[in-house]
């Protein structure tokens, strides 16, 4: 397929840019981070992303939903990075609702509603550790009566403290290293024995740590097939990875454009310092690295909505070559704006730190770049 948008594609694109810059630009994320807001996003302005049509992109149409693709939820997810607009959108409507299409009817009617509406938040409980390595879960699900008893603990759960329900992915055999054994399930926040601590992340959004102290769910919460569970948390591992690397696209983008423009305007010794030789080559050699970023996150998209075989190895290198080209841009943002880029004052410091909890949402760049590796036998 050509990289580059349909027509429809381009019109929801435009539909996309207008709605986040009017009511969820950068003065919008400021307000929930100076307020302190315990969710750090507006559960208003999530509701509006549903009278938007955007929560249920990927929803499937008899789910009541619009049934479109991953490179339609990118294009929303592009214009939420350009905008640091605060939302479970990556989350929820993304990484979430591939999770439950895996799900019985009964699951998916319980909870497509709330998130077709902005009613309802989802949280990930995936890592146990600092670093993202799903391979590695060992939290245990054990059989008990006609259901399972959950023990262990799950960190850095975005938007977990506010999140309507967990999906978690726990071990029903095996042993941690193995991907046959794991199962997941669908916890609601209410369940018994299960507590969080919430924690603020680096760009200001909320995060929490979760303890399962023996929490017990029947057997209608299993998302998929018991001990199968590497597939379906696989399509939601891609799909979440795809959706990062997408916001990340439009933070990279549009911290490129700040500094681009502030190059336009800033004297020294007399002359605008984009009159300089040396920054404008590295003006330019930044454009390409975003623009190759661009297109392979579109690939990786089409490969998605297509179903290849391919499209595990191409979300891999698209999440790598994005963290490359977004790091590049937000340090030479800051670098180029000088010692106003480390103040407050001006926007560019606030896309590095989103920058930074985007590299580590379902892998950074290292751990890409080594999936990538092993999938070509290094």
């Amino acid at each position: 397929m050509p990289l580059y948008h349909t027509e429809d594609q381009a019109m929801l694109k435009d539909t996309a840019a207008s709605f986040m810059k009017t009511e969820a630009p950068t003065t919008h994320f400021r307000k929930f981070r100076d307020m302190n807001c315990k969710d750090g996003f507006s559960h208003g302005l999530w509701k509006q992303f549903a009278e938007m049509g955007f929560t249920g992109i990927l929803v499937p149409e008899d789910q009541g939903g619009l049934g479109l693709g991953h490179v339609e939820a990118g294009i929303v997810l592009e214009e939420i990075g350009r905008n640091l607009s605060p939302s479970p959108f990556l989350t929820t409507s993304v990484a979430g609702v591939e999770a439950l299409k895996a799900a019985d009817a009964a699951l998916r009617e319980r909870w497509f509603p709330g998130i077709l509406s902005g009613e309802t938040v989802l949280g990930l409980a995936i890592d146990e550790g600092a670093k993202h390595n799903p391979a590695a879960i060992a939290m245990k699900a054990e059989r008990a009566g006609n259901g399972f008893r959950l023990t262990g603990r799950k960190q850095f759960v975005i938007q977990g403290a506010s999140a309507d329900m967990l999906i978690v992915a726990a071990r029903t055999a095996g042993s941690a290293g193995e991907q046959d054994g794991l199962t997941l399930f669908a916890v609601d926040k209410d369940a018994a024995n299960l507590s969080m601590e919430a924690a603020r992340l680096v760009d200001s959004s909320m995060g929490a740590h979760v303890a399962f102290e023996g929490v017990e769910v029947d057997a209608d919460a299993v998302i998929g097939e018991v001990d199968q569970g590497w597939a379906v948390l696989a399509r939601m591992l891609r799909a979440g990875r795809t959706g990062a690397a997408s916001e990340m696209v439009g933070v990279g983008s549009a911290a490129m454009d700040m500094t681009v423009d502030y190059l336009k305007q800033r004297k020294q010794f007399g002359r605008l310092i984009g009159e300089f030789q040396a920054l404008q080559h590295r003006a330019a050699h930044l454009y390409s690295e975003m623009e190759v970023a661009r297109a392979v996150v579109l690939k990786a998209q089409q490969l998605l909505d297509e179903g290849s075989d391919n499209a595990d190895l191409m979300v891999s290198v698209a999440k790598a070559k994005v963290g490359q080209a977004t790091g590049l841009a937000v340090r030479e943002g800051v670098q180029m704006h000088g010692g106003i880029g480390m103040t407050d004052e001006y926007d560019i410091g606030l896309y590095m730190k989103r920058d930074r909890a985007l590299q580590e949402f379902m892998g950074d760049v290292n751990f890409h770049t080594d999936q990538v590796a092993r999938a070509h036998g290094y």
